[in-house]
């Protein structure tokens, strides 16, 4: 029993430092050496590619990455690459989950919970808006792990789907990465890293806000 409970402690002490590995990650790097990067590589591919783990870090443990690397901790000519290709495959599990099942879930026409109207209408959401939905949500947490899943239940195409994915995994990994590269170690921007994450998230769908006000201009014109 001793031994099973060491196990059982060990266990969720590991869990609770992955949950938070932004803020162990200075722990983690003395402690594990050249494995941190596969460990950061896994931590972003699960908070990318897996709907079961949504609560993982992203943006605050890329911006923490950033920081350490521009105090020599983390080479950021392999770090930055390694994280880009996990967000990118992470993103590309998820839709291919959601479209292993999709129609599965989909099959019978008059299903309570999921109809097949639901995934005609998502699949035309997506062809639709679905490359600024794809880039968008990299910015978005809890939102960017749920968005590949959608698109790949929602039948999204794939080529289309890919050449977005690629698009928003590397300017979020690159854009946040290097925000803390730069930025990390300055004790103000540090000490409110959630408003700088706000600010990128507003810069990102400004573009997006402006055609919706010229779009409604237009009509009532």
């Amino acid at each position: 029993m001793d031994i099973l409970g060491h196990i059982a402690d060990g266990l969720v002490y590991a869990f609770q430092v992955f949950l938070h590995l932004d803020k162990t990650l200075g722990s983690v790097i003395q402690d594990y050496g050249a494995w941190t990067y596969l460990i950061l590589f896994l931590i972003i591919f699960c908070e990318t590619g897996l709907v079961v783990t949504p609560i993982l870090p992203g943006d605050s443990l890329l911006f923490a990455v950033g920081t350490f690397a521009a105090l020599g901790y983390l080479d950021m000519h392999k770090i930055w690459p390694l994280l880009v290709l996990a967000a990118i495959l992470g993103d590309n599990t998820n839709y291919a989950v959601g479209h292993y099942i999709g129609p599965k879930v989909f099959h019978y026409e008059d299903s309570r919970i999921f109809k097949k109207e639901y995934l005609l209408k998502t699949h035309n959401f997506y062809e639709k808006y679905g490359g600024k939905a794809i880039i968008l949500c990299k910015y978005v947490p809890i939102v960017r792990t749920f968005a590949p899943f959608v698109a790949g239940v929602g039948a999204m195409t794939y080529p289309r789907f890919l050449m977005f994915n690629v698009v928003g995994g590397f300017t979020w990994v690159t854009l946040i990465t290097f925000s803390g590269y730069f930025f990390g170690n300055i004790p103000v921007i540090r000490n409110n890293f959630s408003f700088v994450v706000l600010g990128i998230i507003f810069l990102s769908i400004l573009p997006a806000i402006i055609e919706y006000l010229k779009h409604r201009r237009a009509s009532r014109a």
